[in-house]
């Protein structure tokens, strides 16, 4: 029994260093895989913004349900609140805007992306990746600023 249990010990051991050393390698994970040529180059720069971008997604959709349940919550009130909060109205539909076109932009450069695009013509590719680069790279931007206004006004506001 105790035999049994070394030895998987020792094979968990060995798995988990072989992992460690393709890390530091540069395995395939294109965030640790160093750029052979300039396409790798902007490739990686493409993804990394993508990835980034996708990582805030669900925060995105919380946001927009919550921005939506405020909303909702203000309609209901009586009219002298409604006057009282139109001011926060007005912020959060900005925001819910904010916050939808995010998401669209995010959604439509994935749709609109090829991943293969111009393999076989490398100015074309560099070209294609150095667009796309600054493309997701706005939606990222978009993507951070209505994340970071929505923090900024539900936590100052509720």
């Amino acid at each position: 029994m105790k035999k049994n249990i070394l030895s998987f010990i020792i094979v968990i051991i060995a798995i988990a260093c072989n992992n460690a050393d393709k890390k530091q390698e540069g395995s395939s994970d294109h965030t640790t895989k160093a750029p052979k040529t300039q396409a790798d180059s902007l490739m990686n720069d493409v993804m990394d913004g993508h990835d980034i971008g996708m990582g805030k997604m669900s925060k995105i959709n919380k946001m927009q349900n919550e921005v939506a349940r405020i909303i909702d919550s203000i309609a209901k009130l009586p009219v002298k609140a409604k006057y009282a909060a139109a001011p926060l109205k007005v912020k959060l539909d900005s925001l819910a805007a904010d916050l939808s076109y995010a998401e669209k932009a995010m959604n439509k450069w994935m749709d609109e992306f090829n991943m293969d695009s111009a393999v076989n013509n490398i100015d074309k590719r560099i070209q294609y990746l150095a667009e796309e680069k600054l493309k997701i790279g706005k939606v990222k931007i978009a993507i951070l600023r209505s994340l970071q206004k929505a923090d900024s006004l539900l936590k100052s506001k509720l």
